[in-house]
């Protein structure tokens, strides 16, 4: 945190910040950066005229006003140094390359597309819509789409990830990121961005928070304290002529000092958390970079922390995604070992996760041998969306597996039906969460089934979709902070509804299109609560631009990018639940430094009030519960306070509160207990220590 590479440029842009420009955009501390120039002018008056009060005192307290106003500056400072320095590092990525760009529109690698045919330009003259060939060992020079070839990808100058990814035209891993290199094969890409608006561009913009707006929350904050700061101004300056003419009706003491109010002024306003405020927000969206999360702005990041409702996709992100043969549950008259044989020599050129297990399974339990493909004169008949169903032809004999309802379609058009058993096996497994996968076979001279033609229902093999471990605790852990959880899976309703009670979700859609998406988040909505999703698919972006928190994975589509408000770089779906804890401890860290700069200014009461008017309303001197030195002493100790305690809190600021999973009132018992019991009681400890100090070494 406190890296000597961050902390000097820090030093150096806490001074450059006291630019007027720089401090009105703060109001409260622009008030203290006032008060800072007025003591100074009142201690220049002092040194070469009467001054209204000793040069020394009026010294010490224009040195730790203008401290305070550097402390302040020195915690945004820091804060932005550390997403610099991120900053830094994505810019190092982006480098000047040169680009094969086609000439024609129309050429695609197929019909012969070579270098020679390409002219060779600049990466950052291209514009969109521009066609580049890339080939092995290329840097991607822009932001775009493949719309022709697949090519291996490392992009670990961007996601950290060294393993390369697989990128291809069509659907939802066809976009490429400027910056990237393609190690193997080429591809041809259209450009999607113009110059000065590539991935990189914007996340070196947010990262450095040159674009970083106030949040709603941040905003209404800001009017609180503003609101705060005048009532203290208005108070403070009634004070002046009110000690005039007290002093004048008792007779005794003198006036307050101007160097005195100022003082006053600035311990009660809420300087501390006024000086820790931005710093807050910006170390935010820091933490949100250090978990490979890009936020277009901090408005993102906090609807993160205010989320009520989460979407999230079943397939990798409650479960492992990854279906696994479990069992072989044979039809009337089949044995166990004969489905395992037939459904093995179904799946022995299916390279597909649940194909192979199949094969393993049927190794493990009856000891079958995969057997060669080239030996038995197979041809092997693939999986497709349409049919549902795949397998082999050995001969005039035809084997196949698949969905149940694709089964059952097949068995009508022989005028048969699925045995009873069978279709009670497929509920049972439905119900469990898993998937049924049918076996059958037939012989015919045509690979389609022909009317009437027998098929033999040889039974069903489950596949598991295993849930992830600790993913119902985590459930558990948002449920307890009020957030809903909703499983969106494109299965069944038995199978949805089985794997959402394995999983701990309160809610689950089944059988989900993208415009059931939509009409979900757009309920939720209407209902007053914050929406969060992922989505990396073309058919995710309405969804995804809908959602108040929309988190696109960094492998999906350019549209699906375009249409989140966060970019997760891993593509790990699971992350969104990392994304709203990181939002909840932004919005804790906020309300817990809140709630102690606003206690904190009680013990100065007690500490100026006496100092300031004893002298005429002795009765006030009971309040001078801490005992303190002098009236100079007690004043000076209040403003040193309230400088060091900037500092103090800076660690925290940056780092953030401990988050926990706790629901809003447990919060704001703790909340309270801690940060506004200690707020009280801390400044109280910390204003007699210095006080001791100081008359330890003759300083008042």
């Amino acid at each position: 945190m406190f890296d000597p590479k961050i902390v000097k440029p820090a030093l150096v842009d806490s001074v450059r910040k006291l630019s007027p420009r720089v401090q009105w955009r703060n109001p409260v501390m622009f008030v203290v950066y006032l008060g800072s120039i007025l003591t100074t002018l009142l201690f220049i008056q002092a040194l070469v005229g009467k001054g209204e009060a000793p040069a020394g005192f009026i010294f010490a307290v224009a040195a730790w006003l203008w401290f305070t106003v550097l402390f302040a500056n020195f915690a945004e400072a820091l804060a932005e140094g550390r997403s610099k320095a991120q900053a830094a590092a994505l810019r190092g990525v982006k480098k000047s390359v040169l680009a094969k760009k086609l000439r024609r529109v129309e050429l695609v690698r197929g019909a012969g597309v070579g270098a020679d045919q390409c002219e060779v330009v600049e990466g950052g003259t291209l514009r969109k819509g521009d066609l580049v060939l890339i080939e092995a060992g290329d840097t991607v020079p822009a932001d775009g789409d493949v719309v022709e070839g697949v090519a291996t990808v490392d992009e670990s100058a961007i996601t950290g990830e060294s393993a390369p990814v697989i990128r291809e035209s069509g659907g939802d891993f066809s976009a490429v990121t400027g910056g990237t290199r393609v190690l193997s094969d080429w591809i041809i890409v259209r450009v999607s961005v113009n110059p000065g608006e590539a991935f990189l561009d914007r996340m070196i913009a947010m990262v450095e928070g040159a674009r970083r707006q106030k949040t709603p929350n941040e905003l209404a904050l800001t009017l609180l304290l503003v609101a705060l700061t005048i009532v203290f101004l208005l108070v403070t300056v009634t004070l002046l002529p009110f000690s005039l003419f007290s002093v004048t009706a008792a007779g005794a003491g003198s006036p307050v000092s101007v160097t005195a109010l100022i003082a006053l002024l600035v311990c009660l306003i809420p300087t501390t958390i006024g000086g820790l405020l931005s710093a807050i927000g910006v170390a935010g969206m820091s933490r949100m970079m250090q978990a490979n999360v890009i936020a277009t702005s901090g408005r993102a990041v906090e609807a993160a922390g205010d989320v009520d409702v989460l979407l999230l996709d079943k397939t990798g992100t409650i479960t492992l995604g990854n279906r696994q043969a479990a069992a072989f549950m044979p039809a009337p008259g089949v044995s166990e070992r004969e489905l395992a044989d037939v459904a093995q020599l179904a799946s022995l050129a299916d390279e597909t996760p649940e194909g192979r297990s199949i094969v393993v399974l049927a190794k493990n339990r009856f000891n079958l041998r995969e057997r060669e493909m080239a030996g038995l004169g197979a041809q092997f008949i693939p999986f497709s969306a349409q049919t549902r169903v795949s397998g082999i032809d050995l001969g005039t004999r035809r084997i196949r597996k698949g969905a149940a309802d694709a089964i059952r379609k097949l068995a009508r058009q022989a005028d048969q039906r699925l045995p009873s058993q069978v279709e009670t096996d497929i509920e049972a497994i439905s119900r469990r969460g898993g998937t049924p996968l049918v076996v059958v076979e037939w012989s015919g001279e045509a690979v389609a089934v022909n009317n009437g033609a027998p098929i033999r229902i040889l039974g069903t093999v489950e596949l598991k979709d295993i849930v992830k471990g600790g993913i119902k605790e985590r459930f558990g852990e948002l449920r307890r902070m009020g957030i809903k959880t909703v499983m969106i899976t494109g299965d069944n309703r038995l199978t949805a509804a089985a794997i959402a009670a394995e999983a701990g979700v309160d809610d689950f859609l089944a059988e989900a299109t993208p415009e059931q998406k939509l009409a979900l988040i757009r309920q939720h909505q209407a209902e007053g609560k914050l929406v969060a999703m992922t989505g990396d698919g073309t058919n995710d972006a309405p969804a995804l631009a809908q959602a108040d928190v929309a988190v696109a994975m960094n492998s999906g589509t350019q549209a699906a990018k375009e249409a989140g408000n966060m970019v997760d770089l891993d593509s790990n779906p699971t992350k969104l639940i990392e994304i709203v804890e990181i939002g909840k401890q932004m919005l804790m860290t906020r309300g817990s430094l809140t709630t102690f700069s606003i206690a904190n200014d009680v013990a100065k009461y007690f500490a100026i009030i006496p100092a300031m008017f004893a002298a005429t309303y002795p009765q006030l001197g009971a309040l001078n519960v801490m005992h303190l030195a002098s009236p100079g002493s007690a004043i000076m100790s209040a403003v040193i306070f309230n400088a060091l305690v900037i500092v103090a809190l800076i660690p925290l600021a940056l780092r953030g509160v401990r988050y926990r999973a706790l629901g809003a009132a447990v919060l704001l018992r703790r909340n309270l207990l801690i940060y506004g019991v200690g707020g009280l009681l801390v400044p109280f400890v910390g204003i007699k220590l210095i006080d001791m100090l100081l008359a330890a070494f003759g300083l008042v």
